[in-house]
Formats: C-alpha cells, structure tokens, sequence
C-alpha cells in the first residue's frame, strides 16, 4: 500500500490580544531613558481602528538609535539600570488609546533620516504591524530617504512625527481606514 505524500500548509497568524500584562509587562518598560535625564524626550500619540475611534488594548514596541545614530548593542533589552541605553522600549495604550515612552531623539548618520522602529500589536490583528516614526527636524534627510520617497505625500505624511513647543514628539498610529499608517512587510 502506497501512502500519498504529506504536505504541511504554515499555521496561520493567531488573533493578537486581549492583551494581559503577564508574560510582556516589565519594570518602567516605556522608560527607555530616565525621566528626568539630560536629553530625555517625551514620544507620544493614539493608536486609532478604521473607524478613528482609540484602541484601549493595544501595546506598542520602539527601537531607537542613540543620539549618535549608533544602534545599541547592550545586551537586555529589559534592563534599566538608570545608565545603559538599549533603545527599546514598551508601552500599553490606556483606555483614550495614548501611548507614552521617554527616550531620546535617534541620531542618523550625516544626510539619512533618524527614526523609531516600531511595533503594534492590537486586538484583532493576526500579526504585529511594523512601522516607523521619523523625527521631523531634518527635512533634507527625509526628503532624501529612500523609502520616503518612494510614497506618495499623504502617505509619507503617515510616518513623520511631530514636534510639540516643548521639543517631544507626537505621533498618532491608524490600523486601517483613511489615514491608514504605512506598515512594513515582513
């Protein structure tokens, strides 16, 4: 008796949350800097579902370059011990939808683009979504970049933070709808 060949199809993507702090909560997890430290910038902004209402369950995830525009090559990302900077950082959205890390403002090598990669994780998503958050002070850098360029103005528009009077930055995320933010694929 002959058996006929197995073939395996991928598991599908699971349904991201509800979102229990259990398993991905850790200490000051949205402090990738100190509060209070020389430098320390407030990045902020509203995760929002296709009909523009906020998402209260959705959790975020940055990598940042230091202010060099040196990637972090400390090890534990998890640590904060008040002095080594991993770049990464977490944070819960509250029930208006509003995330909040302290960090610093990536640094870029001379002519390219300093940006946040990010993370989004939210109820009804079979995956994360990758995205960025560009600084907008460097309109040159982010005219020249690459990938920027290579989309149209509004979207473009989708990606670029802005800067509040007090120099934080603010950065609203759309998971679907008109002002959808441009994700990345992976």
């Amino acid at each position: 008796m002959t058996v006929p060949p197995r073939t395996h199809r991928a598991t599908p993507g699971q349904t991201v949350g509800p979102f229990f702090a259990y398993g991905v909560e850790f200490d000051r997890m949205h402090q990738v800097v100190d509060p209070y430290a020389p430098g320390a910038v407030l990045l902020g902004g509203t995760i929002r579902d296709g009909a523009g209402a906020p998402v209260p369950d959705a959790f975020v995830e940055i990598f940042g370059a230091d202010s060099d525009g040196r990637v972090p090559q400390a090890r534990g990302a998890f640590r904060r011990d008040d002095h080594t900077f991993t770049g990464f950082g977490r944070a819960f959205t509250n029930e208006d939808g509003r995330y909040e890390f302290f960090t610093r403002n990536p640094g870029a090598p001379i002519g390219r683009a300093a940006f946040f990669a990010a993370i989004v994780y939210a109820r009804g998503l079979p995956d994360r979504l990758h995205t960025r958050i560009y600084l907008p002070d460097d309109s040159a850098a982010l005219a020249a970049d690459t990938f920027l360029s290579s989309l149209v103005p509004e979207e473009r528009a989708t990606l670029v933070a802005t800067r509040t009077p007090e120099g934080h930055l603010s950065h609203d995320i759309s998971l679907q709808g008109e002002r959808e933010t441009v994700f990345l694929a992976f």
